[in-house]
């Protein structure tokens, strides 16, 4: 018994593979870090990344799918701590200030991947994945609201919530968020009067 609780405890190649992308692709790149490096750090063979993933590519995808639902995790967290429709929607920029409070905060991951992406390629798509979702989720929040127009509305949102995560990294300012909120809830309160 003891030994199947052993090998339950230790973690997949597949999660070591994740966990090693999730540290190196984020603080180093996705193209600049060699597969190799992602190999030996996971401590697995390299047949474990072609069997688990196929591709670097496609190892770069599933890191940014990681990335997403830990980023959705901490919004609709951020969210579901409020009834109002009104502070559900400026939460999201609270769930955000909480991702740049890390200490290991480097920047929006998907901004860093597709910057380094070429058009069509896994990191771009998923970065559209995510971009989708962050526009979904303010688009349902600001109809939530009452905005009359919740996609124009989730549209203006949208570049604050990137603006404000450029300027937390460039800036090394974590409470660029309380702006980016204090913004969001102008827009919103302007919206409604419209």
């Amino acid at each position: 018994m003891a030994v199947k609780e052993a090998s339950a405890a230790r973690p997949s190649a597949r999660e070591r593979l994740l966990a090693a992308a999730n540290e190196l692709f984020y603080n180093e790149g996705v193209h600049t870090v060699g597969i190799d490096r992602v190999i030996e750090q996971a401590g697995v063979a390299k047949a474990s990344l072609y069997n688990t993933f196929g591709s670097k590519d496609q190892l770069i995808r599933a890191y940014l799918e990681a990335r997403q639902a830990s980023v959705a995790q901490r919004i609709t967290q951020a969210v579901d701590r409020y009834s109002s429709p009104r502070e559900r929607l400026l939460a999201v920029f609270e769930g955000q200030g909480e991702l740049f409070a890390q200490p290991d905060y480097r920047g929006c991951a998907f901004a860093r991947a597709s910057a380094e992406s070429h058009p069509g390629d896994p990191a771009e798509q998923a970065t559209e994945a995510y971009r989708h979702w962050v526009r979904a989720l303010l688009t349902e929040l600001a109809a939530q609201a009452g905005a009359p127009d919740p996609g124009a509305l989730a549209r203006q949102l949208h570049l604050l919530y990137e603006g404000a995560s450029q300027s937390a990294r460039l800036d090394h300012d974590p409470a660029v968020a309380a702006v980016a909120r204090a913004a969001a809830a102008t827009l919103l309160d302007a919206a409604l009067r419209g």
